[in-house]
C-alpha cells in the first residue's frame, strides 16, 4: 500500500452550516499537503444502499419516480438510505420489499460507490438479488414510485441513450453488464 502523506489534507477546523433531518453541511478548514490552508464544504450523508435485482427471464426491477432536486421522473434501480448503525444487507432487503414488494433467496454483495467525491460523505452499497417472489409493497407515507420490469437489453440501451441518467444506475448497470458476460464473478449467500 502507498504512502499517501504528501495527498492527504488534515482537519483543523470544522462549522455545521446546516443541519437537517436527513443532511447535514459543513465547512471544514484544512491543512494542506504543502501547509497552506483551505476550506472545504460537503454534505455528510448516512450511506445507502441500491438493489440489481435479478429475474428469471434476463429482466431486472427497476422504479419510476419522481425526484425533486432534478425536477423530472427518473428511471432507477431500487435503492434508500441506511437508518443509523443499520447493516447495509439488512437495508437492501427492507428496502427491496418496502418499494417493490419482492423479496430475495440470495444476495451479493457486489461493491461500493462514492457518489459524489468532491462534495459529499455518501457511500451507496451496490447488491445484487435474485430467486425473486413477488408481494406488496410496503411504501412509506410521502413516496411514491412506479415498480416496472425491463429486460437487460433495455436497460443498456436507456443507459446509452439517456433516459437513464442516475449516477448509481449507471453504475449498476456497468456491474450488470460484466456479471451477466461471467468477468465480474460474484460471491452469493
Amino acid at each position: 500500500m502507498p504512502n499517501d502523506d504528501h495527498l492527504t489534507e488534515t482537519l483543523i477546523k470544522s462549522h455545521t452550516l446546516c443541519e437537517g433531518s436527513f443532511l447535514k453541511a459543513r465547512r471544514d478548514t484544512v491543512r494542506l499537503p504543502d501547509g497552506a490552508t483551505a476550506s472545504r464544504e460537503y454534505i455528510v450523508h448516512p450511506g445507502a444502499v441500491v438493489i440489481i435485482p435479478l429475474l428469471d427471464d434476463d429482466s431486472v426491477l427497476m422504479e419510476r419516480q419522481f425526484r425533486y432536486p432534478v425536477g423530472r421522473v427518473m428511471t432507477e434501480f431500487p435503492a434508500g438510505k441506511l437508518d443509523p448503525g443499520e447493516d447495509p444487507l439488512v437495508c437492501a432487503k427492507r428496502e427491496l420489499l418496502e418499494e417493490t414488494g419482492y423479496t430475495a433467496g440470495q444476495w451479493a454483495h457486489a461493491g461500493d460507490l462514492h457518489l459524489a467525491i468532491s462534495y459529499s460523505t455518501e457511500v451507496i452499497h451496490i447488491f445484487f438479488a435474485r430467486q425473486l417472489v413477488a408481494g406488496a409493497a410496503q411504501l412509506d407515507e410521502d413516496e411514491f414510485l412506479e415498480v416496472q420490469t425491463m429486460a437487460v437489453d433495455d436497460v443498456l440501451a436507456a443507459c446509452r441513450d439517456g433516459r437513464i441518467t442516475d449516477a448509481k444506475t449507471l453504475t449498476c448497470t456497468l456491474w450488470l453488464q460484466n456479471v451477466r458476460a461471467g468477468t465480474w464473478p460474484l460471491a452469493w449467500s
